[in-house]
């Protein structure tokens, strides 16, 4: 049984949910065995970034993104599916960790802080 511990982005995310959603979030990732970590399937992929494996799990309206380090999952990011920070992670498009934290941001606003920022 692993240890998971979140980061202040996990954190913050977690927070906006009632209990119940919550404990919907947390089970899954607090069962991952080592087996499902070595050979992972849907709900769970893994690929490289940045020289690191993550992991991405799916629960519910949620992706929960994470590395494991011996006993440890660390939760990196928890982001909404569907949503544009979302996309930008799975795709390795370049984006930076602020943009990643954003919350539930729509792509038309995300066009317009484009476009402003030209």
């Amino acid at each position: 049984m692993f240890q998971v511990t979140f980061s202040e982005q996990s954190l913050n995310e977690l927070r906006k949910l009632d209990m119940h959603e919550q404990m919907a979030l947390i089970e899954p990732i607090s069962n991952l065995t080592p087996a499902q970590l070595a050979n992972p399937r849907e709900p769970l992929g893994r690929f490289n970034r940045e020289g690191k494996i993550y992991y991405r799990l799916r629960a519910n309206d949620f992706r929960v993104y994470f590395v494991v380090e011996g006993e440890t999952i660390i939760s990196h990011y928890i982001l909404h599916k569907n949503s544009v920070t979302d996309f930008l992670f799975r795709a390795k498009l370049p984006v930076s960790k602020e943009q990643l934290v954003e919350n539930h941001q729509s792509f038309w606003e995300y066009l317009e802080n484009l476009n402003k920022s030209e």
